[in-house]
């Protein structure tokens, strides 16, 4: 089983955004900080899970959990549903990937077990600032 931890960040709302991906299981290791632009929060938190399901699947894995500390991903994935045209649009994408999967899970889970993916994210954001 592959677990894949996502994380979105932003400077400001919308602003500078992040993410961070870190895939553990079935012998990997894969770490994935990219800038992506200027986005909300929530918007990155959907692009840091369809990113890191795209790294998930070159991987070849049967079985994918994934890890997040956003509510709204949770739930839209969990429903299949997302009222934002947005994230909706993000959410499709998403949920093709998904369904290539043999088994798929996503948990919610607290700010302090998502460290790895948090770090990536914000170094993503750090790197594209200007320095002080």
């Amino acid at each position: 089983m592959l677990e894949v931890y996502i994380d979105g960040s932003t400077t400001g709302n919308p602003g500078p955004s992040g993410i961070g991906v870190f895939i553990k299981g079935e012998g990997h290791q894969v770490r994935v900080s990219e800038f992506i632009g200027e986005y909300s929060n929530h918007t990155t938190e959907f692009i840091a899970l369809q990113r890191g399901l795209e790294e998930a699947k070159k991987l070849s894995p049967t079985i994918v959990s994934a890890r997040t500390d956003s509510q709204i991903v949770f739930a839209a994935v969990e429903k299949r549903y997302a009222k934002n045209a947005e994230f909706a649009a993000i959410l499709e994408n998403i949920l093709a990937i998904v369904d290539t999967f043999d088994l798929f899970f996503i948990k919610w889970i607290p700010d302090d077990q998502n460290k790895a993916a948090h770090a990536l994210a914000r170094e993503a954001v750090a790197k594209q600032l200007p320095k002080k």
